[in-house]
């Protein structure tokens, strides 16, 4: 059985990852909160949890941990260069090695903010830089890494930005999900790894609805009828 540590995915695909695609016993938990980079994490004490969660869990399963930063990282007040954030993430990834998890990093979530003056409107591609050193970063310590940037940049360029704020936590958040884009974008990140491990067939599930709706690029709503916020508004970054 497996056992799933989730870094850094509060208010995203997190729980919903855990919630949905688990099955035949694995468990998971989502150590994630809002406001962290890859030092404030190691430095308050959260990658210490996560670490002693592999410790506690490796009797009884495999651990994985996945890591996905990037969104607080290159903020300016931040004060973290792209190497640093680079060699952070190799830093990660090896102690999550060493503690007996196999690590997998993630890049990073695209936020929902369309370049309205182009048609059909675009996704603002503004997390490249953590996007391309975070597959540096797993190639150099030969990690396994999904591709959530240029999996959910497609999909919400298929959809339009009508579909995708419907995702939004609330009308101006363009960053963080509510309940059901926790569940599409979970669902995404558990197809992302069963084609970079096959090997977690047994362990993972996704909903074949929401399979096929991203396959072929169509808007997809869990449990019924959307929510409409009746646009964008201002985006809150987290």
């Amino acid at each position: 059985m497996l056992g799933w540590l989730v870094a850094k995915q509060v208010l995203g695909w997190g729980d919903g990852f855990l919630n949905t695609t688990l099955v035949n016993g694995a468990t998971g938990k989502n150590f994630g909160h809002n406001g962290a980079t890859t030092v404030s994490f190691v430095a308050g004490g959260d990658w210490a949890n996560v670490l002693a969660a592999v410790n506690a869990s490796q009797q009884a399963y495999q651990p994985f941990v996945t890591i996905q930063f990037g969104h607080n990282d290159q903020k300016k007040a931040a004060n973290i260069s792209i190497d640093q954030y680079t060699t952070n993430l190799e830093n990660l990834a090896r102690e999550a090695r060493s503690a007996g998890a196999i690590p997998i990093l993630v890049t990073p979530l695209s936020r929902r903010n369309y370049d309205t003056s182009v048609s059909p409107p675009k996704i603002i591609e503004n997390l490249s830089n953590e996007t391309a050193h975070t597959i540096i970063a797993a190639n150099n310590v030969q990690a396994n890494y999904i591709d959530l940037n240029r999996a959910s940049t497609d999909y919400l360029n298929a959809i339009g930005p009508d579909a995708a704020y419907t995702y939004n936590l609330n009308p101006t958040d363009q960053t963080h999900l509510n309940n059901q884009g926790s569940i599409v974008f979970g669902g995404i990140v558990a197809n992302l790894m069963l084609e970079a491990i096959p090997g977690l067939k047994t362990d993972l599930s996704v909903n074949p609805a929401l399979t096929l709706a991203v396959s072929n690029g169509t808007y997809y709503w869990p449990g019924g009828e959307p929510m409409s916020f009746g646009g964008p508004g201002t985006a809150i970054d987290w």
